[in-house]
């Protein structure tokens, strides 16, 4: 991203769980940018400290009210968290349309300590090419890829900052009439699935661990599942939900897979248990007489299933390059931006099985380093010591300026 001048004006629109956006706008502001917000909801203005602005009226009206904002009050950039939610959506393509840029947050491609922050989008909808050899050549004037310092997180601040989100939101929702959540669960689903995951999670854990000592050695190709309202599934791939990938992809392993190899479902660590995806893997593999050969855990080290995996067959999740890191072979259903032949396998999945192509390694660490470059940032949402690395990172990439010495930018 080229470098700007002069002073800018920041739109902030929803972002991730957490003090994340609150934390840049200050830093933005301290370099003497002006700063503006919309709250679709009042998890959103939980999230926020200073002034904001309250959308209250239905999505058919967003995209004139944005509009005239973003008009009226001479916006710069546009700042957002997933670019498939429909606000966000809409949002994106009316930016487009004032030639405002629009910076797209989300979970780093490359795992872990990073965070994406790409200009126009992400994933299916990034600029980036698809083409190897296009990533060779610009690694070439990059070299080699800098070490990552490792990151702090915590799954207890993201259960804390998400439920003090969801009680917000729910608390004002008479304030908000016309907001419908991205996601396809109610607040109260969500929250009795998570409560009922809580209750249970230690047997989880045992009957994953024995599961896993089950399997032993035996060879396995593995399949961390994505979030059900996982927009990246609902827009990037043919499948409407998880559930149907899951019967396609255990449709074509009893088709194709190789005698004496097994297959290993992981749940989401986010997912909150309004599925019985333990029950749906044993329906299927019973279905297609593969029982024997077909396992799920609830918990477990992701990390240390791909890297033992025979292969990773994924939608589109960054799972994927989790697997890629440690030269594992991945099948990708959907639209990801790895998906490139020579990393990827790009044939029918049917054929995946009894022939995992090799990782490209070399191409592999060029895409990284070209990632890494352009839209990705050290850091994360998940501690203190994370946020201020993605602060002074993002001020960098948003201004082309290094923040000013305070408390909420960081080291």
């Amino acid at each position: 991203m080229p470098a700007t001048t002069g002073r800018q004006t920041f739109l902030f629109l929803q972002g991730p769980h957490g003090v994340f956006f609150d934390q840049l706008a200050a830093a933005l502001a301290m370099e003497g940018h002006a700063i503006r917000r919309i709250n679709l909801n009042g998890g959103d203005r939980a999230d926020w400290s200073g002034v904001s602005t309250d959308y209250r009226s239905s999505l058919k009206g967003w995209p004139l009210f944005f509009d005239d904002f973003v008009v009226d009050h001479q916006v710069t950039d546009v700042i957002l968290f997933g670019d498939c939610r429909p606000y966000h959506a809409s949002a994106h393509g009316m930016a487009k349309l004032r030639g405002i840029r629009v910076h797209v947050v989300e979970e780093g491609y490359i795992r872990p300590d990073f965070m994406t922050l790409q200009e126009d989008g992400v994933n299916g909808n990034s600029t980036l090419p698809r083409d190897g050899d296009w990533y060779r050549e610009q690694a070439n004037r990059l070299g080699a890829i800098p070490p990552a310092r490792p990151v702090p997180s915590s799954f207890a601040r993201r259960l804390r900052e998400t439920s003090r989100y969801t009680i917000a939101s729910g608390l004002t929702r008479p304030l908000y009439p016309f907001y419908r959540s991205h996601r396809s669960a109610g607040m109260l689903s969500e929250a009795l699935g998570w409560a009922v995951h809580f209750l249970t999670r230690q047997r989880e854990r045992r009957r994953s661990a024995a599961t896993m000592a089950a399997i032993g050695h035996l060879p396995y190709f593995a399949l961390p599942l994505q979030l059900n309202s996982d927009y990246q599934i609902r827009v990037h791939s043919p499948f409407r939900d998880m559930c149907a990938a899951l019967r396609f992809i255990i449709k074509s392993f009893a088709r194709s897979a190789p005698p004496g190899v097994n297959l290993i479902v992981k749940r989401h660590p986010l997912d909150g248990g309004l599925t019985s995806w333990r029950r749906f893997v044993r329906r299927e593999a019973q279905r297609y007489g593969i029982a024997d050969r077909v396992f799920y855990i609830g918990d477990g080290d992701i990390s240390e299933l791909v890297a033992r995996a025979r292969a990773v067959v994924t939608v589109n999740s960054t799972v994927g390059t989790l697997a890629l890191n440690s030269g594992v072979p991945v099948a990708v259903l959907g639209d990801a931006i790895y998906d490139i032949e020579g990393i990827v396998r790009r044939e029918p999945l049917d054929t995946f099985w009894a022939d995992p192509p090799p990782v490209d390694t070399e191409l592999y660490e060029a895409f990284k380093r070209v990632l890494i470059d352009r839209c990705l940032i050290p850091g994360g949402y998940l501690s203190d010591e994370g946020i201020a690395m993605l602060v002074r990172h993002a001020v960098r990439r948003l201004t082309g300026a290094d923040p000013v010495d305070h408390p909420e930018a960081g080291v």
